[in-house]
C-alpha cells in the first residue's frame, strides 16, 4: 500500500481536534505513531515503512484548546512570587550530594548564602559545583538526584532575602 502523505496530514489534523494523546496504527506495509503533547505547541508524527529504508514524516499539529483553569491553577507561580531560579550552566547529570552516602547540599526550606554550593552537575566525568548567586531560602527543588539536565534548565527556586 503506497503512503499518501496528504491523507496522513488529514488524519493527523483530525486527531489534533480530539482528546486522544497517542495513537499507533500498524499494518504489513507501514506503522504510524502519533503522540500529542498538550503542553507544547507542536507534535511530531513518525511513519516507518519496513520494506523500504525507514522514512520519517514530520508534521506540525495545531494544539488543542487548553482545559479550563481551575481555582488551584490560579496559585501564583515562582516568577509571580519573585523567586530566583537556579539554572544549570551546562548539560550533565544533577547530583544533590557530594557522594551517594552523604547528605544533600540543600533541602527545601533551607536557608542559603551567596556562594554556597547547592548541587553538582557532572559533565564529561567532571564534577562542577553549582553555587548560589543569592542568599535566601530554597523554596523548591525541581530535579531528582541522578537526573540528566539541559543547559539553562531550572534546577531549583530560591526566595531571596
Amino acid at each position: 500500500m503506497p503512503i499518501n502523505l496528504s491523507e496522513i496530514r488529514e488524519f493527523i489534523s483530525a486527531l489534533a481536534q480530539t482528546d486522544i494523546t497517542e495513537l499507533t496504527l500498524k499494518s504489513d506495509d507501514f506503522e504510524l505513531t502519533v503522540r500529542k503533547d498538550v503542553t507544547s505547541k507542536a507534535t511530531i508524527a513518525a511513519v516507518s515503512v519496513p520494506q523500504e529504508p525507514a522514512q520519517v514524516v514530520q508534521s506540525v499539529i495545531q494544539p488543542v484548546a487548553a482545559p479550563p483553569v481551575t481555582a488551584q491553577e490560579n496559585i501564583p507561580g515562582p516568577l509571580e512570587r519573585n523567586y530566583v531560579p537556579v539554572t544549570s550552566p551546562m548539560v550533565g547529570t544533577f547530583y544533590r550530594a557530594p557522594a551517594p552516602e552523604e547528605p544533600p547540599f540543600v533541602a527545601v526550606n533551607d536557608r542559603i548564602r551567596t556562594g554556597q554550593v547547592l548541587c553538582i552537575i557532572e559533565a564529561m566525568k567532571l564534577m562542577n559545583d553549582i553555587e548560589s548567586e543569592v542568599s535566601g531560602q530554597v523554596m523548591e527543588i525541581l530535579v531528582s538526584n541522578g537526573e540528566p539536565v539541559e543547559y539553562g534548565q531550572t534546577l531549583m527556586w530560591v526566595k531571596p532575602d
